[in-house]
């Protein structure tokens, strides 16, 4: 598996080039989001508001009304939570073309209650013409910037930092509102989005070693949640369908998977991995993704129980986790 770092800076850098439009804003975060390679290649497109985020939300959308593309980047905790009046009244109201990047989602972090984005897509998702993506690997962070940059309106960005992995082929770029078909089977669909994605996939190959026909689909746009595929894929499930998403279980991608097979009166099994109605707390990645169940052993877990026997599979038997220092240079976790 390839491992890159600072993929998202390093594309901003080349993305922004002939853009003078692209401005990018910091909340006093600039090294901490990989922003600081911006402000040294375009220093008359960055401004630093400090620790002001309602600001820097306002001025963005008086920015975006006098003709620029603002490209907000902080921890996400602190778009929506410190935010959020202005993210409605002066950005999402007027459907201005805001760009809010926002880093550590969900577990990502070891920074506890204050740092861990874990609602984040249940809040965003319900605002009106908000669009909602997450990125899952190296591929997906180098080839978003054009696909979001032609919505109409705003987009919250679900962003990883440090290193990331390169799951998918280049000649494969994001595109909104599209599922990415991994694998295909009939026994049981699995929808995985962010980080789950790659433990999603350290589990399939071992499933179908043991005879489990799994559909696997990779989801990045989270609002508009209308792709056919993924309708499609739930309807053709025998056994049902599972979710796993590094957010809590409440608003995220198992709730948008309800709502569309409720809508559509698909009567099949629904199983939602991702965070329980609690908040989690301070760790390494590792240590959450398995305290919290949302890694491959997890999803092995609950197929067993779709298909109702011991498959005899072990934490020896999938792939090792990468581990990741949680102070390296690339800030993989390091707040």
């Amino acid at each position: 598996m390839e491992i890159l770092t600072k993929v998202h800076a390093h594309n901003l850098v080349r993305w922004a080039k002939d853009k003078p439009e692209v401005l990018v804003l910091s909340a006093d975060l600039t090294s901490s989001t990989e922003i600081d390679l911006f402000k040294e290649a375009y220093p008359d497109r960055f401004i630093s508001f400090g620790l002001s985020e309602q600001n820097m939300l306002s001025a963005a959308g008086g920015l975006a009304r006098e003709g620029y593309f603002p490209y907000i980047h902080t921890f996400a905790v602190f778009i929506y939570r410190r935010a959020y009046d202005q993210i409605v009244g002066s950005v999402a109201y007027p459907n201005l073309p805001v760009r809010m990047i926002g880093f550590l989602p969900g577990i990502t972090t070891p920074g506890g209650i204050t740092h861990q984005a874990i609602e984040d897509v249940s809040i965003m998702r319900s605002v009106p013409n908000m669009t909602v993506v997450e990125v899952g690997d190296a591929t997906e962070i180098e080839t978003l910037l054009d696909a979001i940059q032609a919505v109409n309106g705003p987009v919250y960005v679900r962003m990883l930092r440090g290193e990331v992995p390169r799951l998918f082929p280049l000649d494969q770029p994001f595109q909104l509102n599209r599922a990415r078909i991994l694998t295909t089977g009939t026994d049981v669909t699995l929808f995985s989005s962010g980080i789950c994605t790659e433990e999603a996939m350290r589990a399939t190959a071992v499933l179908r070693d043991r005879g489990v026909s799994i559909q696997h689909l990779h989801i990045s746009t989270l609002k508009p949640f209308t792709d056919p595929a993924v309708l499609e894929a739930c309807a053709s499930s025998r056994l049902g369908v599972i979710t796993m998403e590094n957010h809590t279980i409440v608003g995220g991608l198992g709730t948008a998977v309800a709502e569309i097979m409720a809508e559509n009166g698909i009567g099949k099994k629904l199983v939602r991995i991702g965070i329980k109605d609690v908040f989690a707390h301070g760790a390494s990645r590792p240590y959450l993704m398995r305290e919290f169940e949302l890694d491959a052993l997890a999803l092995v877990q609950q197929v067993e129980r779709f298909v109702g026997e011991d498959l005899h599979i072990h934490e020896s038997d999938l792939q090792a986790v990468r581990i990741q220092p949680l102070h390296s240079e690339a800030k993989a976790e390091a707040l």
